[in-house]
């Protein structure tokens, strides 16, 4: 089945970079739901953030406990659709706006990476429709059936034996080549995804990868250059995006997160999971120390009449039950690089963001098992965030809305048709526009 079979999630339209414009994001995740409305206007260049066109300003921020959604999939549309409203309505008093669409993201359904080839012969210099054609060759090839289209991001041209060609445009040459990094996720996800949102009466801007969200908020542009791997923590999933030469060229997710060692220590210590996700917070570390065994947390037990009987306990017994668990998707994460081949590209670099990457020791485990320089990764250049918004947990709604300042760079409106031409389903503002051109 050719990539052109394949339906495509809807596709944004490039922000001009001399244009502000107000936007509103859904971060749709395991354990939050987070609607942002910001005013995107023009801004003059940042050294560390040469990519961005615009500077954000956040207008209204609303944020609910997620239900419905399991490993970043839903699972129960009513309740799905019940927190977005909730998130959206708060977003939209403060903000004193109407939503009338969003940009969402999608951790779930199985993302992942596919890379295509493709070169054509060309004479003289190589013009804007000898680009497109090799785009349109790298678009032909074949992708598993029940997959769909999330990003297509041409990575690099070349010409001739001269490769890593940002522009080819004006070039001489004979023969035009480009790689192109398809990003893919189960259909039926996405599908889902996109109809719990509709349900709430708001049109899909564009459904983005949340390991290319967190990427684009968390990480300056020397380290997208110099190649770093982007870890998305959350509480359902571990997303994974490698960067190098500015662009993303992998992108993977894993389901397994902050969540599960929330199950872990409510089934090992016997207690409610909200007892369990405040141990994991208050008192939770991913390494060991000589005073665990000395200080004591209380554990609150549930007797047959529900009432809590607090039980004593080492904080050694609590670690005990983190180490493992944290250890684990650590190594999963190391083991997917390898796999992928994607680990020198990365240039151990690690960027760790999501809201379970605040666990405390998790920088140093992570240098440990995954062997590179690691940091904990901070929504970046965004003006208004509450402080309450300002930690890793917020990096993916932040990097949605950075993600129109670099849509221009996907390929897919080839001039004839093809897998990226536009599929009807542009945004609200969009078709608004169109029929005021169609009819006046």
């Amino acid at each position: 089945m050719s990539l052109s079979g394949h339906g495509l999630t809807p596709r944004l339209k490039p922000l001009s970079a001399r244009k502000s414009a107000i936007l509103s994001v859904l971060d749709v995740g395991t354990s939050k739901v987070v609607c942002v409305v910001a005013e995107l206007k023009p801004a003059d260049e940042v050294e560390s953030l040469r990519s961005r066109t615009h500077v954000a300003r956040i207008l209204g921020i609303g944020h609910q406990r997620s239900v419905g959604l399991k490993g970043g999939v839903v699972v129960d549309l009513e309740a799905a659709e019940s927190a977005i409203r909730q998130a959206v309505h708060a977003a939209e008093r403060m903000a004193k706006v109407e939503i009338q669409s969003v940009i969402v993201n999608l951790t779930g359904g199985r993302l992942a990476s596919e890379h295509f080839e493709a070169h054509i012969p060309v004479r003289g210099a190589v013009g804007s429709g000898d680009v497109h054609r090799v785009l349109d060759a790298a678009s032909s090839y074949d992708l598993r059936r029940g997959r769909t289209v999330l990003h297509a991001l041409p990575t690099g041209f070349s010409l001739d034996q001269q490769n890593h060609i940002v522009d080819p445009a004006g070039m001489i040459g004979e023969r035009l080549g480009t790689d192109l990094h398809v990003v893919t996720s189960e259909a039926a996800a996405a599908r889902n995804l996109m109809l719990a949102v509709e349900r709430c009466h708001l049109g899909v801007e564009a459904v983005i990868a949340t390991p290319y969200a967190a990427g684009l908020s968390a990480l300056v542009d020397d380290e997208a250059d110099m190649g770093c791997a982007v870890v998305d923590m959350g509480g359902g999933t571990t997303s994974v995006g490698i960067f190098s030469n500015g662009h993303l060229v992998h992108a993977d997710a894993i389901a397994v997160g902050g969540h599960h060692v929330t199950m872990d220590i409510a089934r090992g210590l016997t207690t409610r999971v909200s007892a369990a996700e405040r141990l994991k917070t208050l008192y939770g570390s991913a390494i060991t120390s000589s005073a665990d065994d000395r200080d004591m947390i209380a554990v609150p037990q549930v007797d047959e009449d529900e009432r809590d009987v607090p039980n004593h306990l080492p904080k050694s017994h609590l670690v005990r039950i983190i180490k493992p668990r944290v250890e684990e998707v650590l190594e999963l994460v190391r083991d997917r690089l390898k796999g992928a081949g994607f680990a020198a590209q990365a240039g151990r670099r690690v960027v760790l963001t999501g809201g379970a990457s605040q666990l405390v020791g998790l920088p140093e485990t992570a240098r440990r098992i995954l062997q590179g320089q690691v940091r904990v990764g901070r929504p970046l250049g965004i003006k208004g965030l509450p402080e309450a918004a300002k930690g890793p947990a917020f990096s993916a709604v932040v990097g949605l809305l950075v993600y129109p300042q670099v849509a221009h760079i996907e390929y897919f409106e080839p001039r004839s048709s093809g897998l990226f031409q536009s599929t009807g389903t542009d945004g609200y503002f969009s078709r608004v526009g169109r029929w005021i051109r169609e009819s006046f």
